[in-house]
């Protein structure tokens, strides 16, 4: 039997951006000719996979559909949530349909996750099937590139061949996140491995409510061109919670499958800036650098209200004392200790370190050093043009 890849689509994205009602879904945001969810729908394209589930709302209904038709996949199901409920009732609503069989193994993705060395990645499912059952759980952990802040950790014993989930950790800040790192943590992805009746099983148990809402939210739901329309007054009585907090945290049999590879969610400019920096050689074009008296910067992609940059600022090269009206700054420093002014606050960053500069604050980069720095920088606003610079002092003589 194969495995029936679900995808999980309804997050918001919401933390990119600063004017809520206008963000973009991050799963759908074209970062240069692709996307996340087109990235996702990819990945699905190999032997170990059958035709996939999408779970989603009826706010990206036609995007999903659009996706699904540019990847060229003609046999899918997709079933729509009627309220936002979190990821327990998405996971649980999307296993009960019909189509499924109880013994049947699942693979859990989310639609705005970027996964690099795919074939690593396919082979640790394919191997770990034998040891799924009607009650335990496998979760994806990724080896930590560094302390981070933004994702939740967990912490493993080795019991007859499998990594024994011991401990969760949500989201520690960047101290406590050095001690889970030491301590040999993994990053928890948010991808899910195990079988319907298993689902069944842990739901029943642990979130009696929600699986009797949504088990009745699936039988009333109506059926129309490959998608399930859940019932609302049935699913709207499911409890609002993840599926983290609903089930992996209350349940004892809990296992890892530890990947070193490249991830990430995308859920932060800082990490967009570095995804970008990794592959700027695809995105460098010679007529996209522009050269100043303090060095040069290359537009590397002009998305949809954001454009990311590289900036070279060459030894004692100094920018402008300047603010903008219209965007917003994220700054991720790769190269060199550069000096930063923020408003009436001075200090050095280095490399890795990253900075948010708000609409409307002063700013500045200097490099005092002999070593020239590089920034990888997202622009994010409404007007992102070379005008929106308002300068208060610049030593070459640029302030009208």
């Amino acid at each position: 039997m194969k495995i029936r890849p679900v995808i999980l689509c309804g997050g918001a994205g919401t933390r990119l951006w600063e004017d809520k009602k206008h963000h973009q879904p991050k799963q759908f945001i074209d970062f240069g000719g692709w996307n996340l969810m087109k990235k996702t729908l990819e990945r699905i394209k190999n032997p170990i996979f059958d035709y996939p589930i999408i779970s989603t709302n009826n706010k990206y209904l036609s995007q999903v559909r659009k996706s699904l038709k540019n990847s060229k996949i003609k046999k899918f199901k997709i079933v729509l949530e009627p309220a936002k409920k979190n990821t327990a009732p998405a996971i649980l609503s999307s296993a009960l349909i019909k189509d499924i069989p109880l013994k049947q193994s699942l693979m859990y993705f989310a639609a705005d996750h970027l996964i690099e060395k795919t074939s690593i990645f396919n082979r640790s499912i394919k191997n770990n099937v034998k040891n799924l059952d009607d009650k335990n759980i496998f979760i994806f952990g990724i080896k930590p590139t560094n302390p981070s802040s933004e994702y939740g950790y967990f912490l493993t014993k080795k019991i007859k061949n499998i990594n024994k989930v011991s401990k969760f950790i949500e989201k520690p800040n960047i101290l406590k996140a050095k001690q889970v790192i030491k301590k040999k943590g993994y990053w928890n992805s948010g991808m899910f491995f195990l079988r319907k009746d298993s689902i069944i099983n842990n739901f029943k148990k642990y979130q009696p409510k929600t699986y009797k809402s949504c088990l009745l939210s699936v039988n009333k739901s109506k059926y129309k061109n490959n998608t399930y329309y859940l019932n609302k007054s049935a699913f709207i009585k499911s409890v609002e919670k993840s599926f983290d907090y609903a089930i992996l945290e209350k349940s004892k049999n809990i296992n890892a499958i530890k990947l070193d590879i490249p991830w990430s969610d995308l859920g932060s400019w800082k990490e967009i800036c570095k995804m970008y920096g990794r592959n700027k050689k695809h995105y460098y074009k010679k007529k996209n650098v522009f050269h100043r008296p303090w060095g040069s910067y290359v537009n590397l992609f002009n998305g949809k209200e954001f454009l990311i940059k590289e900036l070279y600022v060459k030894p004692k090269g100094i920018l402008s004392l300047q603010k903008h009206h219209h965007r917003a700054e994220h700054w991720v420093v790769t190269q060199g200790k550069p000096k930063i002014t923020l408003n009436k606050k001075y200090f050095t960053m280095k490399p890795d370190e990253t900075i948010f500069i708000p609409l409307g604050a002063i700013h500045r980069i200097e490099n005092p050093y002999k070593k020239p720095v590089k920034i990888i920088e997202a622009q994010v606003g409404s007007i992102l043009k070379e005008t929106d610079i308002v300068r208060y002092q610049d030593v070459y003589g640029r302030v009208k």
